[in-house]
Protein backbone atom coordinates (compact mmCIF):
# COMPACT_ATOMS: atom_id res chain seq x y z
CA UNK A 1 0.00 0.00 0.00
CA UNK A 2 2.81 2.38 0.88
CA UNK A 3 4.35 1.74 -2.53
CA UNK A 4 1.07 2.68 -4.19
CA UNK A 5 0.86 5.92 -2.19
CA UNK A 6 4.47 6.71 -3.03
CA UNK A 7 3.79 6.11 -6.72
CA UNK A 8 0.71 8.33 -6.64
CA UNK A 9 2.72 11.05 -4.89
CA UNK A 10 5.48 10.87 -7.52
CA UNK A 11 2.96 11.01 -10.37
CA UNK A 12 1.19 13.98 -8.84
CA UNK A 13 4.47 15.74 -8.29
CA UNK A 14 5.45 15.09 -11.89
CA UNK A 15 2.15 16.42 -13.12
CA UNK A 16 2.60 19.50 -10.97
CA UNK A 17 6.01 20.10 -12.45
CA UNK A 18 4.70 19.66 -15.97
CA UNK A 19 1.88 22.09 -15.35
CA UNK A 20 4.31 24.59 -13.89
CA UNK A 21 6.31 24.85 -17.09
CA UNK A 22 5.71 28.21 -18.82
CA UNK A 23 3.73 28.13 -22.02
CA UNK A 24 5.85 29.13 -24.99
CA UNK A 25 5.52 29.15 -28.78
CA UNK A 26 7.17 26.40 -30.77
CA UNK A 27 9.14 28.90 -32.86
CA UNK A 28 10.02 32.59 -32.72
CA UNK A 29 10.82 34.26 -36.05
CA UNK A 30 12.23 37.78 -36.06
CA UNK A 31 12.31 39.54 -39.43
CA UNK A 32 14.34 42.71 -39.95
CA UNK A 33 13.82 44.58 -43.21
CA UNK A 34 16.96 46.59 -43.89
CA UNK A 35 16.21 50.30 -44.54
CA UNK A 36 12.42 49.96 -44.24
CA UNK A 37 10.81 53.25 -43.21
CA UNK A 38 7.67 53.00 -41.08
CA UNK A 39 5.61 54.85 -43.66
CA UNK A 40 6.19 52.11 -46.26
CA UNK A 41 3.55 50.06 -44.42
CA UNK A 42 0.97 52.57 -45.60
CA UNK A 43 2.64 54.13 -48.64
CA UNK A 44 2.29 50.85 -50.54
CA UNK A 45 -0.66 49.46 -48.55
CA UNK A 46 -3.20 49.67 -51.39
CA UNK A 47 -1.15 47.33 -53.56
CA UNK A 48 -0.19 44.80 -50.92
CA UNK A 49 -1.83 41.39 -51.05
CA UNK A 50 -3.74 39.89 -48.13
CA UNK A 51 -1.14 37.46 -46.85
CA UNK A 52 1.94 39.63 -46.17
CA UNK A 53 2.09 43.08 -44.61
CA UNK A 54 -1.72 43.37 -44.59
CA UNK A 55 -2.01 40.09 -42.71
CA UNK A 56 0.41 41.30 -40.07
CA UNK A 57 -1.48 44.56 -39.65
CA UNK A 58 -4.87 42.81 -39.76
CA UNK A 59 -4.07 39.97 -37.36
CA UNK A 60 -1.17 41.30 -35.34
CA UNK A 61 -0.32 44.18 -33.07
CA UNK A 62 1.33 47.22 -34.64
CA UNK A 63 3.53 49.58 -32.64
CA UNK A 64 3.01 52.67 -34.76
CA UNK A 65 5.46 54.93 -32.99
CA UNK A 66 8.58 52.82 -32.59
CA UNK A 67 11.80 54.81 -32.75
CA UNK A 68 15.54 54.25 -32.63
CA UNK A 69 16.96 55.67 -29.36
CA UNK A 70 20.52 56.41 -30.55
CA UNK A 71 22.64 57.80 -33.33
CA UNK A 72 24.09 56.84 -35.77
CA UNK A 73 21.18 54.89 -37.25
CA UNK A 74 23.03 52.27 -39.30
CA UNK A 75 22.68 48.55 -40.06
CA UNK A 76 25.04 46.89 -37.59
CA UNK A 77 23.82 48.95 -34.64
CA UNK A 78 20.18 48.42 -35.61
CA UNK A 79 20.45 44.64 -35.78
CA UNK A 80 22.43 44.54 -32.55
CA UNK A 81 19.95 46.76 -30.72
CA UNK A 82 16.87 44.84 -31.92
CA UNK A 83 18.18 41.55 -30.63
CA UNK A 84 19.93 42.76 -27.46
CA UNK A 85 17.58 45.53 -26.35
CA UNK A 86 20.69 47.61 -25.85
CA UNK A 87 22.50 50.61 -27.37
CA UNK A 88 26.04 51.21 -28.70
CA UNK A 89 27.21 52.70 -25.41
CA UNK A 90 26.56 49.32 -23.79
CA UNK A 91 26.64 46.61 -26.48
CA UNK A 92 29.82 47.84 -28.18
CA UNK A 93 28.72 47.87 -31.82
CA UNK A 94 29.31 51.54 -32.58
CA UNK A 95 28.84 51.40 -36.36
CA UNK A 96 29.15 49.17 -39.41
CA UNK A 97 32.80 50.06 -38.96
CA UNK A 98 34.46 51.77 -36.03
CA UNK A 99 37.86 52.38 -34.51
CA UNK A 100 39.23 49.62 -32.30
CA UNK A 101 42.74 49.76 -30.86
CA UNK A 102 43.55 52.70 -33.13
CA UNK A 103 42.44 50.98 -36.35
CA UNK A 104 39.25 51.10 -38.41
CA UNK A 105 37.65 47.65 -38.26
CA UNK A 106 34.62 45.83 -39.65
CA UNK A 107 32.00 45.43 -36.91
CA UNK A 108 32.03 41.62 -37.30
CA UNK A 109 35.55 41.20 -38.66
CA UNK A 110 37.58 38.55 -36.85
CA UNK A 111 40.94 37.25 -38.04
CA UNK A 112 41.02 34.63 -35.28
CA UNK A 113 38.41 32.56 -37.12
CA UNK A 114 38.42 30.92 -40.54
CA UNK A 115 35.79 30.67 -43.27
CA UNK A 116 33.58 27.60 -43.42
CA UNK A 117 32.12 26.83 -46.83
CA UNK A 118 34.44 29.21 -48.64
CA UNK A 119 38.11 30.11 -48.88
CA UNK A 120 37.45 33.82 -49.38
CA UNK A 121 37.66 36.84 -47.09
CA UNK A 122 33.91 36.82 -46.50
CA UNK A 123 34.23 34.14 -43.84
CA UNK A 124 36.53 35.92 -41.40
CA UNK A 125 33.60 37.03 -39.29
CA UNK A 126 32.15 36.52 -35.81
CA UNK A 127 30.12 38.30 -33.08
CA UNK A 128 33.16 38.83 -30.82
CA UNK A 129 32.85 42.63 -30.97
CA UNK A 130 29.36 42.38 -29.47
CA UNK A 131 29.76 42.75 -25.71
CA UNK A 132 26.31 41.57 -24.60
CA UNK A 133 23.91 38.67 -25.05
CA UNK A 134 21.08 38.41 -27.55
CA UNK A 135 17.56 36.99 -27.16
CA UNK A 136 18.86 33.78 -28.70
CA UNK A 137 21.76 33.58 -26.24
CA UNK A 138 19.38 33.96 -23.32
CA UNK A 139 16.90 31.46 -24.77
CA UNK A 140 19.64 28.86 -25.10
CA UNK A 141 20.79 29.51 -21.53
CA UNK A 142 17.21 29.33 -20.22
CA UNK A 143 16.60 25.92 -21.78
CA UNK A 144 19.99 24.40 -20.99
CA UNK A 145 20.87 24.58 -24.69
CA UNK A 146 17.86 22.55 -25.82
CA UNK A 147 16.53 25.48 -27.88
CA UNK A 148 18.03 25.98 -31.31
CA UNK A 149 18.98 29.44 -32.61
CA UNK A 150 19.81 30.15 -36.26
CA UNK A 151 20.44 33.42 -38.13
CA UNK A 152 20.29 33.98 -41.92
CA UNK A 153 20.87 37.00 -44.14
CA UNK A 154 22.76 38.10 -47.23
CA UNK A 155 24.84 40.51 -45.11
CA UNK A 156 27.31 38.95 -42.67
CA UNK A 157 26.54 41.42 -39.88
CA UNK A 158 22.79 40.94 -40.37
CA UNK A 159 23.12 37.20 -39.77
CA UNK A 160 25.80 37.23 -37.07
CA UNK A 161 24.77 40.02 -34.70
CA UNK A 162 21.10 38.92 -34.37
CA UNK A 163 22.04 35.26 -33.87
CA UNK A 164 24.57 36.13 -31.17
CA UNK A 165 27.37 34.25 -29.47
CA UNK A 166 25.70 31.01 -28.49
CA UNK A 167 23.73 30.33 -31.67
CA UNK A 168 23.70 26.96 -33.38
CA UNK A 169 24.64 28.75 -36.56
CA UNK A 170 24.68 32.00 -38.53
CA UNK A 171 24.84 31.94 -42.32
CA UNK A 172 25.49 34.71 -44.82
CA UNK A 173 26.04 34.98 -48.57
CA UNK A 174 29.51 34.93 -50.10
CA UNK A 175 29.43 36.89 -53.37
CA UNK A 176 32.60 35.26 -54.66
CA UNK A 177 31.53 31.69 -54.00
CA UNK A 178 27.84 32.22 -54.72
CA UNK A 179 26.73 30.34 -51.64
CA UNK A 180 25.89 30.70 -47.97
CA UNK A 181 28.79 30.29 -45.57
CA UNK A 182 29.71 30.63 -41.91
CA UNK A 183 32.91 30.70 -39.84
CA UNK A 184 34.75 28.50 -37.37
CA UNK A 185 33.33 30.63 -34.58
CA UNK A 186 30.19 28.52 -34.96
CA UNK A 187 31.35 25.22 -36.47
CA UNK A 188 34.10 23.41 -38.37
CA UNK A 189 31.99 22.37 -41.34
CA UNK A 190 28.68 23.32 -42.88
CA UNK A 191 25.67 21.22 -41.91
CA UNK A 192 24.50 18.90 -44.64
CA UNK A 193 21.30 20.90 -45.08
CA UNK A 194 23.32 24.03 -45.95
CA UNK A 195 25.44 22.06 -48.44
CA UNK A 196 22.27 20.67 -49.96
CA UNK A 197 20.79 24.15 -50.18
CA UNK A 198 23.91 25.59 -51.82
CA UNK A 199 23.85 22.84 -54.44
CA UNK A 200 20.46 24.08 -55.60
CA UNK A 201 22.20 27.24 -56.95
CA UNK A 202 19.10 29.36 -56.43
CA UNK A 203 21.04 32.61 -56.85
CA UNK A 204 21.87 31.61 -60.42
CA UNK A 205 18.23 30.70 -61.01
CA UNK A 206 17.03 34.11 -59.84
CA UNK A 207 19.70 35.85 -61.90
CA UNK A 208 18.71 34.02 -65.09
CA UNK A 209 15.55 36.11 -65.48
CA UNK A 210 14.57 39.70 -66.09
CA UNK A 211 13.58 42.06 -63.32
CA UNK A 212 10.29 43.44 -64.60
CA UNK A 213 7.69 45.34 -62.65
CA UNK A 214 4.94 43.21 -61.15
CA UNK A 215 2.35 45.54 -62.65
CA UNK A 216 2.36 47.93 -65.62
CA UNK A 217 5.04 50.48 -64.84
CA UNK A 218 2.70 53.43 -65.43
CA UNK A 219 0.61 52.28 -62.44
CA UNK A 220 3.46 52.87 -59.95
CA UNK A 221 1.97 56.10 -58.66
CA UNK A 222 3.97 56.17 -55.42
CA UNK A 223 7.21 56.62 -57.32
CA UNK A 224 8.89 59.11 -59.58
CA UNK A 225 9.21 58.23 -63.24
CA UNK A 226 11.84 55.58 -63.87
CA UNK A 227 15.34 56.53 -65.03
CA UNK A 228 15.60 60.02 -63.55
CA UNK A 229 18.40 62.20 -62.22
CA UNK A 230 17.79 61.15 -58.60
CA UNK A 231 18.84 57.54 -59.08
CA UNK A 232 22.24 55.95 -59.24
CA UNK A 233 22.64 52.80 -61.28
CA UNK A 234 21.25 49.60 -59.82
CA UNK A 235 24.94 48.93 -59.41
CA UNK A 236 27.58 51.54 -60.12
CA UNK A 237 27.94 52.01 -63.85
CA UNK A 238 24.62 50.37 -64.74
CA UNK A 239 21.28 52.07 -65.40
CA UNK A 240 18.50 51.70 -62.88
CA UNK A 241 15.70 51.31 -65.37
CA UNK A 242 13.27 48.41 -65.45
CA UNK A 243 13.18 45.89 -66.99
CA UNK A 244 16.71 44.80 -66.16
CA UNK A 245 18.44 41.89 -67.86
CA UNK A 246 19.79 40.15 -64.77
CA UNK A 247 21.52 37.42 -66.77
CA UNK A 248 23.66 40.03 -68.53
CA UNK A 249 24.37 41.85 -65.26
CA UNK A 250 25.30 38.56 -63.57
CA UNK A 251 27.72 37.76 -66.39
CA UNK A 252 29.35 41.15 -65.90
CA UNK A 253 29.25 41.61 -62.10
CA UNK A 254 28.92 38.10 -60.70
CA UNK A 255 26.79 36.92 -57.80
CA UNK A 256 26.83 40.26 -55.98
CA UNK A 257 24.12 41.55 -58.31
CA UNK A 258 21.56 39.42 -56.41
CA UNK A 259 21.88 41.85 -53.50
CA UNK A 260 20.58 44.71 -55.63
CA UNK A 261 17.42 42.94 -56.73
CA UNK A 262 14.21 41.98 -54.91
CA UNK A 263 15.16 38.34 -55.47
CA UNK A 264 17.79 38.67 -52.78
CA UNK A 265 14.85 38.71 -50.34
CA UNK A 266 13.41 35.58 -51.98
CA UNK A 267 16.78 33.86 -51.62
CA UNK A 268 16.86 34.83 -47.94
CA UNK A 269 13.44 33.31 -47.27
CA UNK A 270 14.52 30.22 -49.22
CA UNK A 271 17.40 29.56 -46.84
CA UNK A 272 15.16 30.43 -43.89
CA UNK A 273 12.83 27.60 -44.95
CA UNK A 274 15.82 25.31 -45.42
CA UNK A 275 17.00 26.16 -41.89
CA UNK A 276 13.59 25.32 -40.44
CA UNK A 277 13.59 21.96 -42.20
CA UNK A 278 17.29 21.19 -41.72
CA UNK A 279 17.34 22.00 -38.00
CA UNK A 280 13.75 20.87 -37.33
CA UNK A 281 13.01 24.29 -35.90
CA UNK A 282 9.67 24.44 -34.16
CA UNK A 283 9.59 20.66 -33.85
CA UNK A 284 11.69 20.33 -30.72
CA UNK A 285 10.72 20.07 -27.05
CA UNK A 286 11.66 23.72 -26.41
CA UNK A 287 11.14 26.97 -28.27
CA UNK A 288 13.47 27.58 -31.21
CA UNK A 289 14.42 30.93 -32.72
CA UNK A 290 15.14 32.02 -36.28
CA UNK A 291 16.52 35.45 -37.14
CA UNK A 292 15.99 36.69 -40.70
CA UNK A 293 17.24 39.89 -42.26
CA UNK A 294 16.25 41.03 -45.75
CA UNK A 295 19.23 43.02 -47.01
CA UNK A 296 18.28 43.74 -50.63
CA UNK A 297 15.92 46.52 -49.60
CA UNK A 298 18.93 48.44 -48.30
CA UNK A 299 21.13 47.86 -51.33
CA UNK A 300 18.35 48.99 -53.66
CA UNK A 301 17.42 51.95 -51.49
CA UNK A 302 20.98 53.27 -51.40
CA UNK A 303 21.27 53.06 -55.17
CA UNK A 304 17.94 54.54 -56.27
CA UNK A 305 16.45 56.22 -53.19
CA UNK A 306 13.09 56.35 -51.47
CA UNK A 307 10.94 57.40 -54.43
CA UNK A 308 12.07 54.96 -57.11
CA UNK A 309 9.99 52.47 -59.08
CA UNK A 310 12.61 49.87 -58.15
CA UNK A 311 12.02 50.54 -54.45
CA UNK A 312 8.25 50.29 -54.78
CA UNK A 313 8.47 47.09 -56.82
CA UNK A 314 10.89 45.61 -54.32
CA UNK A 315 8.39 46.08 -51.48
CA UNK A 316 5.50 44.72 -53.52
CA UNK A 317 7.58 41.62 -54.25
CA UNK A 318 8.70 41.44 -50.62
CA UNK A 319 5.02 41.47 -49.63
CA UNK A 320 4.48 38.38 -51.78
CA UNK A 321 7.54 36.69 -50.29
CA UNK A 322 6.25 37.38 -46.78
CA UNK A 323 2.84 35.94 -47.67
CA UNK A 324 4.46 32.80 -49.01
CA UNK A 325 6.64 32.47 -45.91
CA UNK A 326 3.76 32.94 -43.48
CA UNK A 327 1.75 30.31 -45.40
CA UNK A 328 4.75 28.01 -45.10
CA UNK A 329 4.90 28.58 -41.33
CA UNK A 330 1.17 27.93 -41.04
CA UNK A 331 1.63 24.60 -42.79
CA UNK A 332 4.85 23.41 -41.12
CA UNK A 333 4.68 24.89 -37.60
CA UNK A 334 0.95 25.53 -37.38
CA UNK A 335 -0.93 28.81 -37.21
CA UNK A 336 -0.91 30.04 -33.63
CA UNK A 337 2.15 27.97 -32.75
CA UNK A 338 4.75 30.53 -33.83
CA UNK A 339 5.48 34.08 -32.76
CA UNK A 340 6.83 36.48 -35.37
CA UNK A 341 7.71 40.13 -35.45
CA UNK A 342 8.80 42.43 -38.25
CA UNK A 343 10.85 45.57 -37.84
CA UNK A 344 13.71 47.51 -39.45
CA UNK A 345 17.25 48.46 -38.54
CA UNK A 346 16.84 52.06 -39.80
CA UNK A 347 15.05 54.11 -42.44
CA UNK A 348 16.31 56.45 -45.16
CA UNK A 349 16.13 60.09 -46.23
CA UNK A 350 14.68 61.31 -49.52
CA UNK A 351 17.31 62.17 -52.11
CA UNK A 352 18.53 65.72 -51.50
CA UNK A 353 18.20 66.87 -55.12
CA UNK A 354 14.66 65.50 -55.25
CA UNK A 355 13.77 67.45 -52.11
CA UNK A 356 15.37 70.61 -53.48
CA UNK A 357 13.19 70.23 -56.58
CA UNK A 358 10.19 70.20 -54.22
CA UNK A 359 11.46 73.46 -52.66
CA UNK A 360 12.35 71.62 -49.44
CA UNK A 361 15.69 72.51 -47.79
CA UNK A 362 18.15 69.63 -48.28
CA UNK A 363 21.77 68.96 -49.09
CA UNK A 364 24.71 66.57 -49.16
CA UNK A 365 27.86 66.97 -47.09
CA UNK A 366 31.28 65.58 -47.93
CA UNK A 367 32.95 64.60 -44.70
CA UNK A 368 36.09 63.32 -46.41
CA UNK A 369 37.10 66.76 -47.68
CA UNK A 370 36.50 68.18 -44.19
CA UNK A 371 39.15 65.82 -42.72
CA UNK A 372 41.87 67.56 -44.72
CA UNK A 373 40.66 71.00 -43.68
CA UNK A 374 40.52 70.04 -40.01
CA UNK A 375 44.03 68.63 -40.07
CA UNK A 376 45.39 71.79 -41.69
CA UNK A 377 43.80 73.95 -39.02
CA UNK A 378 45.01 71.71 -36.18
CA UNK A 379 48.57 71.62 -37.51
CA UNK A 380 48.64 75.41 -37.56
CA UNK A 381 46.99 75.75 -34.15
CA UNK A 382 49.18 73.24 -32.31
CA UNK A 383 52.39 73.62 -34.32
CA UNK A 384 52.62 70.00 -35.41
CA UNK A 385 53.31 68.32 -38.74
CA UNK A 386 51.22 65.25 -37.92
CA UNK A 387 47.58 64.60 -38.74
CA UNK A 388 45.45 64.64 -35.60
CA UNK A 389 42.13 63.69 -37.25
CA UNK A 390 41.93 60.10 -38.49
CA UNK A 391 38.56 60.15 -40.29
CA UNK A 392 34.95 61.32 -40.18
CA UNK A 393 32.66 58.31 -39.94
CA UNK A 394 29.25 57.64 -38.43
CA UNK A 395 28.77 61.43 -38.19
CA UNK A 396 31.64 61.50 -35.72
CA UNK A 397 35.19 62.83 -35.89
CA UNK A 398 37.78 60.19 -35.01
CA UNK A 399 41.18 61.36 -33.77
CA UNK A 400 44.67 59.90 -33.69
CA UNK A 401 44.54 59.84 -29.91
CA UNK A 402 47.93 58.13 -29.57
CA UNK A 403 49.54 60.88 -31.66
CA UNK A 404 47.84 63.58 -29.56
CA UNK A 405 49.07 61.94 -26.36
CA UNK A 406 52.62 61.50 -27.66
CA UNK A 407 52.75 65.17 -28.61
CA UNK A 408 51.63 66.15 -25.12
CA UNK A 409 48.57 67.98 -26.45
CA UNK A 410 45.36 68.61 -24.55
CA UNK A 411 42.80 66.28 -26.18
CA UNK A 412 39.88 68.43 -25.01
CA UNK A 413 41.49 71.51 -26.56
CA UNK A 414 42.04 69.68 -29.85
CA UNK A 415 38.40 68.61 -29.93
CA UNK A 416 37.23 72.15 -29.19
CA UNK A 417 39.15 73.52 -32.19
CA UNK A 418 37.37 70.94 -34.35
CA UNK A 419 34.00 71.81 -32.82
CA UNK A 420 34.53 75.52 -33.46
CA UNK A 421 35.51 74.85 -37.09
CA UNK A 422 32.53 72.57 -37.74
CA UNK A 423 30.09 75.12 -36.36
CA UNK A 424 31.14 77.45 -39.16
CA UNK A 425 29.69 75.00 -41.70
CA UNK A 426 26.20 76.16 -42.70
CA UNK A 427 25.05 72.57 -43.17
CA UNK A 428 26.12 71.58 -39.63
CA UNK A 429 23.30 71.97 -37.12
CA UNK A 430 25.25 70.97 -34.01
CA UNK A 431 28.80 69.88 -33.23
CA UNK A 432 30.03 69.00 -29.77
CA UNK A 433 32.57 67.10 -27.70
CA UNK A 434 31.05 63.66 -27.05
CA UNK A 435 32.26 63.70 -23.45
CA UNK A 436 30.37 66.94 -22.82
CA UNK A 437 27.06 65.98 -24.42
CA UNK A 438 25.04 66.26 -21.22
CA UNK A 439 25.89 69.97 -20.86
CA UNK A 440 25.30 70.95 -24.47
CA UNK A 441 22.52 73.34 -25.45
CA UNK A 442 20.74 70.92 -27.73
CA UNK A 443 17.25 69.37 -27.59
CA UNK A 444 16.92 66.50 -25.14
CA UNK A 445 15.76 64.09 -27.88
CA UNK A 446 19.05 64.61 -29.67
CA UNK A 447 21.08 64.63 -26.47
CA UNK A 448 19.92 61.26 -25.19
CA UNK A 449 20.42 59.66 -28.62
CA UNK A 450 23.97 60.98 -28.80
CA UNK A 451 24.71 59.67 -25.30
CA UNK A 452 23.24 56.25 -26.10
CA UNK A 453 25.25 56.09 -29.31
CA UNK A 454 28.56 57.07 -27.75
CA UNK A 455 30.94 54.27 -26.90
CA UNK A 456 34.06 55.72 -25.33
CA UNK A 457 36.26 52.92 -26.73
CA UNK A 458 34.87 52.85 -30.27
CA UNK A 459 33.20 56.16 -31.08
CA UNK A 460 34.69 59.38 -32.34
CA UNK A 461 35.50 62.31 -30.07
CA UNK A 462 33.20 64.87 -31.72
CA UNK A 463 29.57 64.39 -32.74
CA UNK A 464 28.24 66.03 -35.89
CA UNK A 465 24.51 66.59 -36.40
CA UNK A 466 23.54 68.00 -39.78
CA UNK A 467 20.44 70.04 -40.52
CA UNK A 468 17.29 68.06 -41.40
CA UNK A 469 17.32 66.43 -44.85
CA UNK A 470 21.08 66.96 -45.07
CA UNK A 471 23.27 63.88 -45.06
CA UNK A 472 26.79 62.69 -45.72
CA UNK A 473 27.16 60.77 -48.97
CA UNK A 474 29.67 60.29 -51.74
CA UNK A 475 27.29 61.03 -54.62
CA UNK A 476 24.27 63.22 -55.31
CA UNK A 477 22.15 60.28 -56.49
CA UNK A 478 20.52 57.57 -54.40
CA UNK A 479 20.26 58.09 -50.66
CA UNK A 480 21.63 57.24 -47.23
CA UNK A 481 20.76 57.22 -43.52
CA UNK A 482 22.33 57.57 -40.09
CA UNK A 483 20.70 60.64 -38.54
CA UNK A 484 18.20 61.28 -35.71
CA UNK A 485 15.36 62.49 -37.92
CA UNK A 486 12.04 60.61 -38.29
CA UNK A 487 12.88 59.39 -41.79
CA UNK A 488 15.87 57.51 -40.30
CA UNK A 489 14.64 56.47 -36.85
CA UNK A 490 10.89 55.83 -37.20
CA UNK A 491 10.68 52.11 -37.91
CA UNK A 492 7.86 49.57 -38.30
CA UNK A 493 7.23 47.08 -35.52
CA UNK A 494 4.46 44.51 -35.88
CA UNK A 495 3.98 41.35 -33.78
CA UNK A 496 1.85 38.45 -35.01
CA UNK A 497 1.01 34.93 -33.99
CA UNK A 498 1.25 33.13 -30.66
CA UNK A 499 -0.67 34.96 -27.88
CA UNK A 500 -0.67 38.26 -29.82
CA UNK A 501 -3.96 40.14 -29.67
CA UNK A 502 -4.94 42.25 -32.66
CA UNK A 503 -4.50 45.96 -32.11
CA UNK A 504 -2.22 48.95 -32.40
CA UNK A 505 -0.71 51.69 -30.30
CA UNK A 506 0.64 55.14 -31.08
CA UNK A 507 2.32 55.43 -27.70
CA UNK A 508 6.08 55.99 -27.99
CA UNK A 509 8.26 52.90 -27.84
CA UNK A 510 11.85 52.20 -28.75
CA UNK A 511 13.71 49.59 -30.74
CA UNK A 512 15.22 48.41 -27.45
CA UNK A 513 11.75 47.38 -26.25
CA UNK A 514 11.64 44.53 -28.79
CA UNK A 515 14.06 42.26 -26.94
CA UNK A 516 12.43 43.10 -23.62
CA UNK A 517 9.00 42.19 -25.04
CA UNK A 518 10.04 38.91 -26.64
CA UNK A 519 11.93 37.89 -23.50
CA UNK A 520 8.88 38.65 -21.35
CA UNK A 521 6.61 36.62 -23.64
CA UNK A 522 9.03 33.69 -23.45
CA UNK A 523 9.47 34.04 -19.67
CA UNK A 524 13.26 34.20 -19.99
CA UNK A 525 15.85 36.64 -18.72
CA UNK A 526 16.27 39.69 -20.89
CA UNK A 527 19.66 40.06 -22.65
CA UNK A 528 22.29 41.26 -20.18
CA UNK A 529 22.62 44.73 -21.70
CA UNK A 530 18.90 45.29 -22.26
CA UNK A 531 17.53 48.73 -21.32
CA UNK A 532 14.13 48.27 -22.95
CA UNK A 533 10.68 47.89 -21.43
CA UNK A 534 8.14 45.22 -22.44
CA UNK A 535 5.39 46.63 -24.66
CA UNK A 536 2.86 44.07 -23.39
Amino acid sequence: MNRIYRLIFILCAFCGIAQAQPERPKLVVGIVIDQMRWDYLYRYYARFGEGGFKRMLGEGFSVENCQIPYIPSVTAIGHSSVWTGSVPSIHGIAGNAFVKDGKIVNCVGDNTVKPVGSDGKAGYMSPRNLWVTTIGDELRLATNNRSKVVGVALKDRAAILPAGHHANGAYWFDDKAGRFITSTFYMDKLPEWVNKFNKRKLAEKYLSQKWETLYPIDTYQQSTADANNYENGIVDGEKAQLPLDLAALYKKHGYKIIRNTPFGCNLTFDIAKAAIEGENLGKNTDTDLLTISCSSTDYIGHQVGVNAVETEDCYLRLDQALADFFAYLDKTIGKGNYLTFLTADHGAVNNAVFLQDQRIPAGIWNGKSMVKELNQELKAKFNTDKDLVMTIMNYQVFFHTATIEEAGLDYAAVKQVVVNRLKKEKIVHYAFDMEKTSTESIPEQLKFRAINGYNRERSGGVQIILKPAHYEYDVAKGTSHGAWNPYDIHIPLVFMGWHIQHGATTQPHYMTDIAATVSALLHIQAPNGCIGTPIF
